[in-house]
């Protein structure tokens, strides 16, 4: 497990996913990425710093936005 840090590109309210860009990586994006449902989404506004944990570093799909501050 290993948690990463990002910056929130978008948020997905109806399926409560964002699409995320891991610091220090300027091209790629996660899309798809599950948010802890903890986090209101008043709270997931783009440009945003975002904590990821990462279950399985090889798999995004094995992600998880935990939280959110600036």
């Amino acid at each position: 497990m290993r948690l990463k840090k990002a910056v929130l590109k978008s948020f997905s309210s109806g399926s409560y996913t964002a699409t995320v860009q891991l610091s220090g990586s300027y091209r790629a994006y996660l899309e798809g990425v599950a948010v802890a449902r903890n986090l209101p989404p008043a709270e997931m506004v783009a440009g945003r710093k975002l904590a990821v944990v990462f279950f399985d570093e090889h798999s995004p799909k094995e992600a998880v936005v935990v939280a959110v501050y600036t």
